[in-house]
């Protein structure tokens, strides 16, 4: 007769059937498998208690607040409980009105905010979450950086510009400006996401377009707009200087406006070769003064070569594309 295994106890004992003999080395075999099936199960029943207690966070208002590292930023996520009110409810106040300071923008809709705040894993259900307002959010961020980028910097080209917003409106970037604000303290959270000490890698990018989408529904362009340019600054010149470090067409035209008020000119001095495979030869002029020329594929090509010596000339710096005796 055997005797049923259970493996809750930590107590296993092997049951031999009393009309079998087993000898020594197959009893040590048993015994040695019984030790190895014991550890991982304490382990795992460990583990298990672990995270017990941290699903038991949000109804703690003493417990610690969380420290993430999301995957591939580098940024420190920091996500705070929610005490409990006298009634046992999560009381969510101090997380608005500390976002409120943080943006500095008082809410005439503290609804509104706290809908913008709410992940869906904190809803009592996906209305009442921050998703949909992540959807309006995504298009006015895009609107605002787009109008921002076209007033700034009318030299750059449409190519040019897509590539200064892609980055700016990132994911990446976003996560990152909502951390360096506070945004995180501020996310209103389900226990799944404390009890697995880990997030959706979009979770605080996402609060960050909410939060966009709440403050031009409640405060309208300019008060969404004047925050956007105050937090997302640093980004916009980042992106902005990348791209310029390829692009030197608009990087002169930058320097030409802002130190003569004068735009440069792109003068084709000569162009050679069958048509299938010509060679165009461009200068760059400012103000006047021609700069050394340099031999392109392409009209395009030709002029980014030559806005490159003439910035070259500009700084005092060799030639980048010194005019070889044949371009071809």
């Amino acid at each position: 007769m055997s005797v049923p295994f259970d493996p809750e106890s930590e107590d296993v004992e092997l049951v031999q059937a009393r009309s079998i003999d087993i000898d020594a080395k197959s009893t040590s075999s048993c015994e040695k498998h019984a030790s190895c099936e014991k550890k991982p199960r304490r382990e795992k029943h460990a583990r298990r208690d672990e995270h017990a207690s941290q699903a038991d966070l949000d109804g703690d208002p003493e417990g610690p607040p969380l420290h993430f590292d999301p995957p591939g930023t580098g940024d420190d996520v920091r996500l705070v409980a929610s005490p409990r009110d006298e009634s046992g409810d999560l009381d969510h106040s101090e997380k608005l009105s500390r976002c409120q300071q943080l943006i500095d923008y008082q809410f005439k809709d503290q609804e509104l905010l706290r809908y913008a705040l709410t992940h869906a894993s904190g809803a009592s259900h996906r209305l009442a979450s921050n998703e949909r307002l992540e959807f309006l959010g995504d298009s006015i961020l895009g609107f605002v950086i787009c109008s921002w980028l076209y007033e700034e910097y009318p030299e750059y080209n449409e190519g040019d510009l897509t590539k200064i917003k892609s980055a700016v409106v990132s994911r990446r970037t976003c996560g990152k400006v909502a951390c360096q604000i506070g945004l995180d303290e501020c996310l209103i959270v389900g226990r799944g996401v404390t009890r697995n000490r880990s997030y959706p890698r979009s979770l605080v990018s996402d609060v960050f377009e909410s939060i966009v989408a709440a403050l031009y529904l409640d405060g309208g362009h300019d008060v969404v707009r004047d925050r956007l340019k105050t937090w997302l600054k640093g980004e916009v010149e980042m992106a902005v200087t990348s791209q310029g470090a390829t692009n030197y067409k608009s990087t002169l035209q930058q320097r030409a406006q802002r130190d003569i008020a004068c735009t440069p000119m792109y003068r084709l001095k000569r162009e050679m070769g069958p048509d299938h495979r010509k060679s165009f030869l461009i200068s760059a002029v400012i103000n006047g003064s021609e700069y050394t020329a340099a031999w392109g594929t392409n009209k395009k090509e030709a002029e980014q070569k030559a806005a490159a010596n003439a910035l070259a000339e500009m700084n005092g710096d060799p030639l980048p594309y010194p005019l070889p005796d044949d371009p071809n």
